[in-house]
């Protein structure tokens, strides 16, 4: 970044719109200089409406579904000579419909960004906030991480390893000075149902939460060093309690009445 700030660094991933932008402004809102990053131009405009907070902003257009974008993106903090107080890896994409049919590379791409680029970012952001003793890091799990996600199959996995991912390493990082917290939130309103080709479906045609709303209780959560939180509506807060206790074949079929192809015209 071009001047220097007294402020506290946070790094979004998957800015340029949905939870990641309104997570983004809810660092704003509280003060702190950003690094954001997105594979698409929209993360330029996101920066504008950013910095009408007041802080400092350095959009990063990536590729994070490449080992080379997540290692552009680490070079590009470090060289700005501050440390990340807080990371918030948020970017994720999903693939929909019935898995023998779906685009394979499709799915290998969701991996590369949903799992590969999470753990090698979290390698990277980790080691340095350990060795100062002090961070925090959010990532942005599902609800599907904790029930089988029928014609969601891969992504419901990748979102899956997320979590199991994340509580894991917080308990290894409890006495580091760094915490760990994860983001589940259900459907939410965003683009994601389009780009997963999900519009036909029961959860692509039903009402969603405001990933305003998801990004602040997001943001609480991180900040209160909370080590998970069900974001959204009441609805979600339920369906993830009963999926605590139900069996996987039951959980199975509760998740594919929402997401077949189809069910959204049922």
């Amino acid at each position: 970044m071009a001047q220097s700030s007294n402020r506290q660094q946070a790094l979004v991933t998957g800015a340029s719109s949905g939870i990641g932008l309104e997570l983004a402004k809810q660092f704003a809102q509280h003060d702190f200089d950003l690094v954001i990053a997105a594979e698409d131009p929209g993360i330029n405009r996101a920066a504008d409406t950013l910095r009408s907070h007041g802080v400092q902003v350095e959009p990063i257009q990536v590729d994070l579904a490449t080992g080379e974008g997540v290692d552009r993106l680490y070079r590009r903090i470090q060289e700005s000579g501050r440390p990340l107080d807080v990371a918030a890896i948020n970017a994720g994409v999903g693939v929909g419909g019935p898995f023998v049919d779906t685009d394979l590379e499709a799915e290998i791409k969701l991996i590369d960004l949903n799992v590969t680029s999470v753990v090698r970012l979290s390698k990277y952001i980790l080691r340095d906030m350990v060795s100062r003793g002090e961070g925090r890091v959010l990532y942005t799990s599902s609800i599907a991480a904790d029930l089988p996600a029928p014609f969601m199959a891969v992504y419901g996995a990748s979102k899956a390893f997320e979590l199991s991912f994340a509580e894991a390493v917080r308990n290894e990082l409890k006495d580091t000075g760094v915490t760990i917290t994860a983001l589940q939130p259900g459907p939410t309103d965003t683009d994601f149902f389009e780009r997963a080709g999900l519009q036909d479906t029961k959860v692509g045609t039903s009402k969603k939460d405001d990933p305003a709303d998801v990004a602040r209780q997001g943001f609480e959560a991180l900040m209160a060093g909370k080590d998970h939180v069900v974001a959204g509506s009441l609805k979600n807060k339920v369906q993830d309690l009963v999926a605590q206790v139900m069996p996987e074949p039951a959980k199975a079929a509760m998740h594919r009445r929402q997401t077949e192809p189809g069910s959204g015209e049922r």
